[in-house]
């Protein structure tokens, strides 16, 4: 099998760009999975960002995980579990407004370093959807537009750690999901792995760097350009000993924004492939999601269909 797509952003202001836009454009449609390095985020920064998630998950949430494992009798399990993982999670929701000053327990000095954080990821969120646009062949700018609806996209990191497990092959850390927005930006640990993505019926372990950036295809751009790119499943396994980092960025459609196949990508199909997707507003696609997770993506996007003859054809859709 090929080897897992490292991509080097730095080379795009090279004479090596058109041989990285090629790699960008293999990764998003033979893997759903690329890994960026020389990517623009300040290494300090990135430093900072992950001891202090790690020492807020040691001085705030291990304990309470440690109780809930208990409470569940997790530590002790004889049969396979399917229906929580071992993780140990809080969301912070940046755009379209924040909630980072309204999370308990984080320091001012994390909340202002996240806040940064964040800022250099949508920037890097949207360069990248640009160039995604360019090797598609649609206008710049497009993808952006797509997702903004009236309030611009929804942007927000699931800020996870992944402790011990006694069980891994009972629990898993995080089961197999595509992830149902657009881009997603992961800065994991370096040391410990654990993440997975389903490549030709096998289980692919992502490659733990330091100070990468692990990019994955949601299903909105699936839909957009018209299964050319698609979302990939992943999981995490749980490990017996280390306790992983993992800060998952999602820039996501505005939640009115009204999702379809990109025209111009349509028209480039073979009558048969013409339109594969339906046309669906993003928030009511959350919503079946969000029940829906753990389970395959072809019938959430059948059952989008169902819907389709509800959505208003203009650019931003009443909910």
């Amino acid at each position: 099998m090929a080897s897992f797509p490292i991509i080097n952003l730095e080379k795009l202001n090279t004479e090596e760009r058109p041989a990285t836009m090629e790699q960008i454009k293999d990764a998003c449609e033979n893997w759903g999975f690329f890994e960026l390095v020389d990517h623009g985020i300040s290494i300090e920064l990135m430093d900072t960002v992950e001891k202090m998630t790690k020492d807020h998950y040691k001085k705030c949430m291990e304990q309470r995980f440690k109780e809930m494992v208990a409470a569940k009798g997790l530590d002790a399990v004889q049969t396979e579990i399917d229906d929580l993982d071992w993780e140990s999670t809080f969301f912070l929701k940046h755009l379209p407004v924040s909630n980072i000053s309204e999370i308990p327990d984080l320091e001012d000095d994390y909340r202002k370093v996240m806040k940064e954080f964040a800022q250099e990821l949508e920037k890097l969120a949207e360069k990248l959807l640009d160039l995604l646009c360019e090797n598609l062949g649609l206008e710049k700018g497009y993808l952006k537009k797509a997702f903004y609806g009236s309030k611009g996209p929804n942007f927000g990191t699931k800020v996870s750690n992944y402790p011990p497990c006694p069980k891994p092959d009972l629990i898993k850390g995080l089961r197999a999901h595509t992830d149902a927005g657009g881009i997603i930006l992961l800065f994991q640990d370096d040391k410990v792995s654990g993440l997975q993505l389903l490549k030709d019926d096998q289980w692919v372990d992502v490659p733990p760097m330091r100070h990468s950036i692990v990019v994955n295809i949601g299903d909105q751009l699936e839909v957009i350009t018209n299964g050319k790119y698609k979302s990939v499943l992943h999981r995490v396994i749980a490990q017996t000993d280390g306790n992983r980092m993992s800060l998952a960025s999602f820039y996501n459609p505005g939640s009115d924004a009204v999702i379809f196949p990109a025209p111009a990508l349509v028209e480039k199909e073979a009558e048969e492939n013409k339109q594969k997707y339906p046309k669906f507003v993003f928030e009511d696609y959350m919503k079946l999601y969000a029940g829906l997770k753990f389970q395959a993506k072809e019938p959430r996007f059948e059952a989008m269909k169902t819907m389709e003859s509800t959505v208003n054809s203009s650019p931003i859709a009443t909910v």
